[in-house]
Parts: structure tokens; C-alpha cells; sequence
């Protein structure tokens, strides 16, 4: 496998990010130019830690599905295609693509700000931000309901296995198929059911973060509605790096996957908007809602510098 991966896919949680989508400007010779933005991305990234080398920034760089054939017209990815748009009554899963996505993450917010500044400025004329948001840790980890998120993150070397291609796409070894949603919290009505209604709705216990027995969760509960097996019984799991973001009026989720392979995500979504064969779905779709989703794969350090 290519070991050359960006740091971002695999890097434990931050305390701080910038989630930034960017659309092209359509205009002659603007492709070429943003494939040399593309291009100067790792060095970038090493620059701004070379200034702040106590920060621990990351940077994951995404090339939207629909927009991988203009960067790349002769190669592509074997699995990455569009974000499946999905909808069952209030359970909406949108699709809403971008060209770009780039996740700057780090210790403080000034390194964040720093590379996510000069990412902007080379794309200035290339391509429009079409939207921005500062995630952040909550508490102990905790999305904006009370709860941990990322509980079943594997863990060491298990995070390369589930993130990156391997020897199945040797061409994009290393790369990462990327998802990302943001949600939208209605925590007015959230806060109005009791707590152990929110731990059921969850299929986890609130303050301890103790994960229900299977046989006592709730068909609706998030935990058993993501929690799948393929044909042989292993478990199909994704990394996630979601955070929280908001204000004092709007708080939210910004949920990110990445994964060797898309079917993994698609089935956990499918598995919490349309529900089992029985048609039950995700509880915790009723107090909060996607807004956005959108398809990327995020190529190799190495794949980004053969772009020049």
C-alpha cells in the first residue's frame, strides 16, 4: 500500500477545523491551475507546521465525484461515484455536490485558520467557497445531544485498514473514499424527551458512554441501526472524524466518513433513513436533519504532486 497518505485520514480527533467546499469557476485554463493549487497542497501543509510545529495540523484535501474528471480525465478512482440521495418521510439524506473539500484540523484554531487562509488565497479566481464552517471539540468529545461520538472508531493500525485503498486500486492505494454531511440539531425538541428516551434513541447510556447489550437495544436505535455485517459476518466499519459547530442559536454536526470503499457508508445511511426490512429507521433522524451530502475521494500526497 502507498504509506504516502495525507495525515488528516488517519490522524486522532482535534480540538479544532475548518470545513471548507469550494466550487470551480468554469473558465479557460482555470483546470490546469487548480490542478497546480492541488499540486502545492503537501508542501503547503508542511510549511504552516514548520512555523507551528506544536499544533498538529492535518489537512485533508477531497475531489468531489462529479468534478474528479476534469482534474484527472484518464484515471479514476474504481468505486467513487455520486452521494446516494435518499428520503423516507422527515429522514432526509440530500445530495448537494461540490468540486472541493478540504479539512484543516489541529490543536488550536490559528493553525486551522492559517492553512485554510492560504488554501483560499491560491484558489482565489479558480474557484468559489461555497461554504465554511468551524467545527470544535464539545466537552469530552461529546456531538452537541450529550453524547460521545466516534465510539466505535477502530483503533491503531486498524485505521489504515478500514481508511485507505490498498492493493485492489493499486493506482489510488493510499487514497480515501470521503463523505460528508452536515446536520442541523433541533435540540428544542431534543431536550424535551427524557434522558433515558435519548440513551434508547441511541442505544447507549448518556453520562458513562456505555454501549447497550445487543439484545436490549431498540430496533430504532442509532447504535444498531450502523452497526451492519457484510455476507460473512464482519463488522463494516468506517472512521469517522465528525465534529460539532453552532452558535448561540444553530448547532449542528458535521459528519464525515472516509473509508476503502463507499459501500460501507451507503449502507449505514440507507440503514438509518430507510430502515431495516421492516422499515425502521434511525431515531435520532427525528431531532436532527441533513442539509447536505456530498461524495469525494481523497488521493495520496503523491498523486497530489504528480498533478504539476
Amino acid at each position: 500500500m502507498n504509506r504516502d497518505y495525507q495525515t488528516g485520514v488517519i490522524a486522532e480527533a482535534s480540538r479544532d477545523a475548518l470545513f471548507l467546499s469550494f466550487n470551480a469557476i468554469q473558465s479557460p485554463g482555470n483546470e490546469q491551475k487548480i490542478r497546480q493549487v492541488l499540486a502545492q497542497l503537501p508542501q503547503m501543509l508542511e510549511e504552516v507546521r514548520a512555523e507551528m510545529p506544536d499544533k498538529e495540523l492535518h489537512l485533508v484535501a477531497g475531489i468531489g465525484s462529479a468534478y474528479w474528471d476534469q482534474v484527472s480525465p484518464h484515471a479514476r478512482p474504481q468505486l467513487l461515484r455520486q452521494f446516494p440521495a435518499l428520503e423516507n418521510g422527515q429522514r432526509v439524506a440530500p445530495s448537494t455536490p461540490v468540486d472541493l473539500m478540504f479539512i484543516v484540523r489541529a490543536a488550536a484554531y490559528d493553525a486551522c485558520l492559517e492553512l485554510a487562509s492560504r488554501i483560499g488565497d491560491k484558489l482565489a479566481g479558480l474557484a468559489k467557497l461555497e461554504r465554511e464552517i468551524h467545527g470544535f471539540r464539545y466537552k469530552d468529545a461529546r456531538d452537541m445531544t450529550g453524547f460521545v461520538d466516534g465510539t466505535e472508531n477502530p483503533e491503531g493500525d486498524d485505521r489504515l485498514e478500514v481508511a485507505l485503498v490498498g492493493d485492489e486500486d493499486p493506482e489510488f492505494a493510499g487514497g480515501t473514499y470521503l463523505h460528508v454531511q452536515v446536520y442541523e440539531h433541533n435540540l428544542d425538541a431534543w431536550n424535551q424527551i427524557p434522558v433515558k428516551e435519548q440513551e434508547d434513541a441511541y442505544g447507549r447510556t448518556k453520562e458513562e458512554n456505555v454501549e447497550y447489550p445487543g439484545d436490549k437495544k431498540s430496533p430504532h436505535a442509532h447504535t444498531k441501526r450502523t452497526s451492519l455485517k457484510d455476507a460473512e459476518g464482519k463488522s463494516m466499519e468506517i472512521l469517522r472524524h465528525s465534529m460539532p459547530y453552532g452558535d448561540s442559536t444553530r448547532k449542528g454536526l458535521v459528519f464525515i466518513s472516509t473509508c476503502r470503499t463507499p459501500e460501507h457508508f451507503e449502507l449505514m445511511l440507507k440503514s438509518m433513513v430507510q430502515g431495516d426490512e421492516e422499515g425502521r429507521a434511525d431515531r435520532i433522524l427525528e431531532f436532527t436533519r441533513a442539509v447536505s451530502g456530498a461524495a469525494f475521494f481523497v488521493p495520496s500526497n503523491d498523486w497530489l504532486r504528480s498533478l504539476k
